[in-house]
């Protein structure tokens, strides 16, 4: 038996829109704050194959999601390349000693070793593999080398990217010597993902928006490219989703070897049609904060179905689901997207 979710990546047709959605395993499931809890804290719970596969497969049984996506997190990957990153509460992610010149950067571990050292996450892919129903598709990820390298320089999350960005106009050869070890890590690391046994890889930028148009395509595109290339000539089989946030006025210059063009919600999914929807199939971009409301839910599933009309379409949220929403209103939209679009 096919699985809808891969299917609907290829553009093949599907008896409804399969559907999943990002951060789905996560804190608005009390069953994940249990493990969590049991875990200890949250890197160690991605450090801890067991529990990161139990936490991985809740959405399936509860939601009843078409695709499982891998929980981890996108910062393993600087992580293991020699940087100490620690989760400080109501922070988020800190690295106490981030890259600032080129010896930082020769400090770093070499992409090879990064790419070894993930080893818990193969670890949860395989056991997931094993409990994962047949007709459920399992989804990996890495963060874009640019969203990446915007935490390894700042040390943090930032609004502003001062310090990054600086850099870009400064110093663009330094940026690109990171930039470069960065992908060559996540390159590895997909493919080591995909050898464990995931259906489709996600690459998520989170920080597209952060660049003017022609800075997006020299520090931030080329590279998502030059990894779906990379993935897409070695294993042609493999969905590829590329999910850069924010970059709605930049479109027509979008192109690439990749399946599946992620849409967040500030970018108008008919927009997205009209400019892309021909060269790829579109995922998203249900407004994360209607979920709060089950009137805001369907009016949102109605008009994305209306203009997609159940063709190359995944439906998703255009980013990730927020911890308080109530579990009811996530069901729902997943059911009633699923509906909607049948056939």
């Amino acid at each position: 038996m096919g699985k809808i979710f891969i299917d609907a990546c290829f553009g093949k047709e599907t008896p409804y829109t399969p559907v999943w959605m990002m951060r789905q395993a996560g804190r608005y499931l009390p069953q994940y704050m249990e493990v969590r809890e049991k875990a200890g804290d949250f890197l160690s719970l991605c450090h801890n194959p067991q529990l990161a596969a139990e936490v991985t497969l809740q959405p399936i049984d509860i939601l009843g999601v078409d695709a499982a996506i891998l929980f981890s997190d996108i910062l393993v990957v600087p992580n293991e390349m020699g940087m100490k990153l620690r989760f400080a509460k109501g922070e988020g992610p800190i690295f106490d000693e981030p890259i600032r010149n080129m010896e930082d950067i020769k400090k770093l571990k070499s992409p090879i070793e990064a790419a070894n050292n993930l080893t818990y996450v193969y670890e949860t892919i395989k056991i997931v593999r094993e409990k994962l129903d047949d007709s459920k598709a399992l989804i990996g990820f890495a963060g874009a080398p640019w969203t990446l390298v915007t935490y390894m320089v700042e040390g943090r999350g930032t609004k502003t990217y001062s310090i990054v960005k600086k850099l870009i106009y400064t110093n663009p050869q330094m940026m690109h010597s990171l930039l470069k070890k960065v992908t060559e890590a996540v390159k590895l690391y997909l493919e080591k993902q995909i050898e464990a046994g995931v259906d489709a890889v996600q690459i998520f930028d989170s920080w597209a928006s952060a660049l003017e148009k022609e800075a997006y395509f020299e520090f931030s595109w080329k590279y998502m490219k030059e990894i779906a290339s990379y993935l897409k000539q070695k294993y042609p089989h493999i969905p590829i989703i590329l999910f850069p946030k924010g970059i709605a006025g930049y479109l027509d210059d979008i192109d690439g070897e990749f399946d599946v063009f992620g849409v967040d919600w500030s970018t108008p999914i008919d927009l997205a049609k009209s400019k892309l929807g021909h060269k790829y199939v579109l995922q998203g971009n249900l407004e994360p904060t209607r979920l709060y409301s089950k009137e805001a839910i369907k009016e949102g599933v109605e008009k994305i179905a209306n203009i997609m009309q159940n063709k190359r379409h995944i439906f998703n949220l255009g980013h990730g689901i927020l911890p308080d929403v109530p579990v009811e209103n996530a069901k729902y939209f997943i059911k009633l997207a699923q509906e909607i679009t049948a056939k």
